[in-house]
């Protein structure tokens, strides 16, 4: 350990694993999940900071999606707690986590296509007495409700560009379009963290400067972001912490500068012996020994000619 404590204006002591965080918004405590005798996710305690954006890093099969499924109720751990904002969320269905303020976006887009692109952002909004079978029936009751959220609709549209294709079917739209009405959705309810899986997969280059100025924008409208992501650009870019996980674990967190300079994040993501010449770990170097062995059996097959 170095003789210096490394602190941060996020972290109450010292930075590192698990470490305590001063205003938490989600703290969550030996979470796992198994499947068959293969452990996806094993956190012993992980807190993500309020009115940040966290970036949460890791090679591919580390356990980041399926710790973010555990965290939003689309998937059951084996063990654990965890709460935000003060109030356990463990084994909470994931449209209650969603009530709460906790709200996701996919990997993979999950927009209706056959609804239009204005259809698909009412969806998001809460509070709709219109969704009620017996007020449904009487229009006074839920239209002035519905034009308040059409127009919210619009205005978020109008902020992502899409309010042009806002009568278009949503499955019209390009990937990086879906990913943007993906995160224009989750607005609606009015998230206090918003948590982005990949929000840059498949997302077309002309569209990544729009959704990192989107992220920001979160933030400086007072939510809190927690992303998984595999492009570090991205990643220095826009985060004020990172947590990197590996083989289910929290490996190692930080500011992300720190953190892309710690030798754990590149033993995960390259290997623990990246840097050693394969020669040097064995006593031999194996493509010259092949070599070897290649010149000696061609020099018998010769001989026996």
């Amino acid at each position: 350990m170095s003789d210096t404590m490394l602190t941060h204006p996020l972290v109450d002591g010292e930075v590192g694993p698990g470490c305590k965080k001063v205003d938490p918004i989600v703290v969550a405590d030996n979470v796992t999940r198994t499947f068959g005798g293969l452990t996806a996710v094993d956190v012993a305690h992980v807190e993500i900071p309020r009115h940040a954006i966290t970036a949460l890093i890791g090679p591919n099969g580390a356990g980041k999606t399926t710790f973010f499924n555990l965290l939003t109720g689309f998937d059951k751990p084996n063990t654990g707690q965890w709460s935000f904002e003060g109030h356990s969320l463990a084994r909470v269905p994931a449209f209650r986590v969603a009530r709460k303020g906790m709200v996701r976006t996919f990997q993979l887009t999950k927009s209706l296509g056959r609804l239009s692109v204005l259809q698909n952002m009412l969806l998001g909004a809460t509070k709709q007495p219109g969704e009620n079978i017996f007020t449904a029936l009487i229009k006074p009751l839920w239209s002035k409700r519905e034009e308040a959220i059409t127009s919210k609709a619009e205005e978020i549209l109008a902020r992502f560009k899409l309010l042009e294709k806002s009568e278009d079917y949503a499955a019209s739209l390009s990937g990086g379009q879906r990913k943007l009405l993906e995160m224009a959705r989750a607005l609606m309810s009015d998230p206090v963290l918003i948590m982005l899986d990949e929000p840059m997969a498949g997302v077309n280059p002309a569209l990544t400067q729009s959704l990192l100025g989107h992220i920001k924008q979160l933030k400086s409208e007072g939510m809190s972001v927690l992303f998984v992501e595999h492009d570090m650009h991205m990643v220095r870019h826009i985060s004020d912490w990172v947590i990197v996980m590996a083989e289910g674990k929290v490996v190692a967190e930080g500011p992300p500068d720190q953190v892309m300079n710690d030798p754990a994040v590149i033993d995960a993501y390259l290997g623990a012996h990246h840097d050693t010449d394969l020669g040097e770990m064995t006593g031999a170097n194996p493509v010259v020994e092949a070599k070897k062995t290649a010149a000696q059996h061609a020099a018998k097959k010769e001989g026996a000619i």
